[in-house]
């Protein structure tokens, strides 16, 4: 049974792999495996929600939408955390007016089709981030900061996809090419 969805930002191959490099770090120090044991792929996301989804419903939408977007620049340029209660540490890219008008766009085709948008994805609430590690314990968030740390930021690169997972673990439902993309 699906915990819910969620529509995800891809990145080019590069960025995707220096993303990758920090999971494994995480992962070989034995400090955090969850985003590797949920098949999770890097990523920004752009909305999610635990309530039910009918894909077949908003696959042509998310197809035309990208359709319609070119691939975004992105340069991540800092390193944070939330304060909540799955301690996880993340990327931060600068941001960038292109990134937050995909983001507000995308909210809106989605909510004119009915869908909820949650507070922490309306215009003023949402935050771009890259998870790297959660469920990191307590004890070694300041040495997961540490591991973020040695990553040699900005880190360049760009989003590329659109994609709808289910989770969790994850599960991709769709993504599509942004513009003319040739690699999708």
């Amino acid at each position: 049974m699906s915990q819910g969805y969620a529509i995800e930002l891809y990145f080019d191959p590069a960025l995707e792999n220096q993303v990758l490099k920090a999971w494994n770090v995480f992962a070989r120090r034995q400090i955090s495996t969850y985003l590797i044991n949920n098949e999770s792929r890097p990523h920004i996301t752009l909305f999610s929600t635990t309530s039910s989804i009918d894909s077949t419903k908003l696959e042509p939408i998310i197809k035309s939408f990208s359709s319609k977007q070119e691939p975004i620049s992105l340069s991540f340029s800092s390193i944070g955390s939330f304060s909540s209660d799955d301690n996880a540490l993340f990327l931060s890219p600068t941001p960038s007016l292109s990134l937050i008008q995909l983001q507000v766009q995308l909210c809106e085709v989605i909510k004119k089709e009915g869908f909820e948008i949650g507070e922490e994805y309306r215009v003023d609430s949402w935050v771009p981030f890259c998870s790297v590690a959660v469920d990191v314990p307590k004890s070694r968030i300041s040495e997961g900061f540490l591991v973020l740390r040695d990553l040699k930021l900005p880190v360049y690169g760009y989003a590329m996809d659109i994609g709808l997972v289910e989770f969790s673990p994850v599960r991709e439902v769709f993504s599509f090419g942004l513009g003319n993309n040739l690699e999708s």
